[in-house]
């Protein structure tokens, strides 16, 4: 049994976070050329992050990762696996 089929185990994507809500990176999916880019801009697992505001239409999206502010496309944070920070 690995750690994401733990019950107790709850993650979201990134892109079905609300402004305002903090999470941390539990895991980062998605091809070769888009894990590395997201790797590179400071967004690892365990890293946390605050999503700070989605634009008029909901994308993109604007994140605080490590005090820089990050624009991601909605499908880019869908392949982030993140959960919730209370």
């Amino acid at each position: 049994m690995t750690v994401m089929d733990h019950p107790k185990f709850t993650s979201t994507p990134l892109s079905r976070l609300a402004e305002g809500q903090r999470a941390r990176i539990v895991a980062i999916g998605g091809g070769g050329a888009l894990r590395r880019r997201i790797m590179e801009m400071g967004m690892t697992r365990g890293t946390e992050l605050l999503v700070e505001k989605y634009a008029p239409l909901r994308d993109p999206l604007e994140v605080i990762v490590k005090g820089f502010h990050v624009s991601l496309r909605v499908e880019e944070a869908a392949q982030i696996s993140v959960e919730v920070v209370e």
